[in-house]
Order: C-alpha cells, then structure tokens, then sequence
C-alpha cells in the first residue's frame, strides 16, 4: 500500500493557486515549531465570496497538498462556507494523510480560518470570536514552542 493517494501526489506534484495576491483582502500564517511547516493563505473577497485564494508554503509534500486542496475547496465559495472548512474535510479531499502527517490538513484549516479574520479585522466586521481560537490547537502537534 501507497504511504501517499494519487490525489496528494497531484497536489504535491501539481499544486493549485500557488502564488500571492498583491492587495489581499486577507491574509492568514501559521506554523508549526515541530516540523517546521509554515502557511500563508491569502483572500480576494467580493460581496461575501472568496474570488480568489493564493497560497504560500514551506513545507513537505503533505503540507503542500493540503494548501493546495484547502484552496481548491474554498474558492468561489461564500466567507460563511469557507469557515465550516475543516480538516477531515481537506484530509477526505486527499483520499486520506497518514495519521503522522494529519497536522498538515490542521493548519491548512486553521490558515484560512486567520486569513478570514484577517479580513474582518481589516473591514471592522463582528464576528463569533468562538470561530476564531486565540491559540491554535490540534492534538496531532504542537504550535508553540
């Protein structure tokens, strides 16, 4: 058996939306002290509907392909939409991750999730601060060092 799905090693091979939106209605990064993963997503936004998304990452192929997916499975969608994104969402997109590397998906959802605030912030909208944790938390790695 493959340790990685054909469809994590298109998105490895082939990302999506790579790249950086000059004037980004909002940008989120996080990382991971751990393995060294670093995400950047960034927001094109237009009445509610993400028109585009760009991601930066450093990382390994699982990382890579989990950006590639997140962005896959926001664009052309509304902000309310992106939000409920979560991890087993992008992990299930991939045919799966090995459980070691579920991380990569975490931070793929917790990116978008920060570029959304980001943009909120940015346009002084109210938002549940619940949707938004202060502290990233995953139980699969570690956020601070």
């Amino acid at each position: 058996m493959a340790l990685y799905s054909e469809k994590v090693m298109d998105h490895f091979r082939n990302p999506r939306n790579v790249g950086t939106i000059e004037n980004a209605d909002g940008v989120g990064e996080v990382g991971n002290p751990v393995c060294g993963d670093i995400m950047k997503i960034y927001l094109k936004i237009e009445n509610d509907i993400i028109t585009d998304v760009k991601f930066e990452t450093f990382g390994c192929g699982s990382a890579i392909a989990s950006s590639s997916m997140a962005t896959e499975l926001i664009k052309g969608k509304p902000i309310s939409e992106a939000l409920t994104l979560t991890n087993k969402a992008v992990t299930e997109a991939l045919d799966g991750l090995p459980a070691h590397k579920i991380h990569c998906s975490v931070l793929a959802e917790e990116a978008i999730k920060s570029a959304i605030k980001d943009y909120y912030d940015k346009n002084g909208i109210a938002y549940d601060k619940s949707i938004f944790p202060d502290e990233p938390s995953c139980d699969h790695c570690c956020h601070t060092v």
